[in-house]
């Protein structure tokens, strides 16, 4: 899971690199994933027959994942790449209080604490920084439909190889995306769809390295470790991708201390979690 948080680190640097708008640039990306995962599939022999309810549940996961990373990139486009990724850590707020109503758990104080703490680091950030008011609120629709496939991920992740997944699910998501598409544009101006050649040369990245390769990885972590704490390891991705939009586009300028405050609150709560779902295994490993 962790390699895989450090690959989508890259997402919202490459984002911001491809001058594609949001929902383009969603298209080519999940087309490309599935492009290559059936060749991979088809060149290694690995085809394996899927249950009619998985293929549904496959579907309704793609689907989420289109709107997923349509509000993402245009909170990066809208705001920045700091702000889209530190909204999409507070997945693990909307897990804590999904997973009890969809898996059927009972409510874990702790899980509940730590999110409602990361969520104030969000609202410390809109204070702040009102301006960014339209970028925070699709960072975290985001980071809301992120939980939702999460936890549908985690149910049917043991059934199937992460790869198969992974297809169906960008294939799915891909054709969802190409039905909604007239529909959300209508009549009025459509964006630019002929991506530039730097923009082949960026997506191709974020195809191969950000989505099939880290994708499978994720979906392959998901089989031994729960939804939340997946989740909040994913919260590792801000780390990452701040400091490379740092780096890159000198966003360090555009941000003041209530973005950092927020930031720290938000990162506190995940090595907190991290530190209470840990320690206790590795003293019960010792003694």
């Amino acid at each position: 899971m962790h390699a895989a948080v450090w690959l989508w680190g890259f997402t919202a640097v490459l984002g911001r690199a491809i001058t594609l708008e949001a929902i383009p640039l969603v298209w080519y990306r999940m087309g490309g994933s599935f492009l290559i995962l059936g060749l991979l599939l088809r060149w290694r022999r690995v085809w394996i027959p899927v249950s009619r309810k998985a293929m549904g549940a496959m579907a309704l996961i793609g689907g989420l994942m289109a709107l997923h990373w349509v509000a993402f990139y245009a909170s990066v486009k809208t705001a920045n790449a700091s702000v889209a990724l530190i909204c999409l850590a507070t997945s693990s707020t909307f897990i804590s209080f999904l997973e009890p109503l969809i898996n059927r758990q009972r409510w874990k104080p702790l899980e509940t604490g730590l999110s409602l703490v990361a969520l104030g680091g969000v609202v410390i950030i809109y204070r702040t920084q009102p301006q960014w008011g339209m970028g925070l609120f699709l960072g975290s629709a985001a980071a809301l439909i992120a939980a939702l496939f999460t936890l549908l991920n985690k149910r049917i992740a043991s059934d199937y190889p992460a790869r198969t997944l992974v297809f169906y699910e960008m294939l799915s998501g891909w054709i969802i995306l190409s039905f909604l598409i007239p529909l959300w544009y209508g009549s009025g101006p459509w964006p630019r769809w002929t991506p530039t050649l730097t923009d082949w040369a960026w997506i191709f990245v974020l195809v191969l390295f950000c989505t099939v390769w880290a994708q499978s990885l994720a979906l392959e972590a998901l089989k031994k470790i729960s939804s939340f704490t997946s989740s909040l390891s994913v919260n590792l991705e801000p780390v990452y991708g701040i400091l490379l939009a740092f780096v890159f586009y000198g966003e360090n300028q555009d941000l003041d201390g209530g973005f950092y405050l927020g930031m720290t609150l938000i990162l506190g709560a995940v090595f907190l979690h991290l530190a209470h779902y840990f320690l206790p295994r590795s003293r019960a490993k010792n003694r």
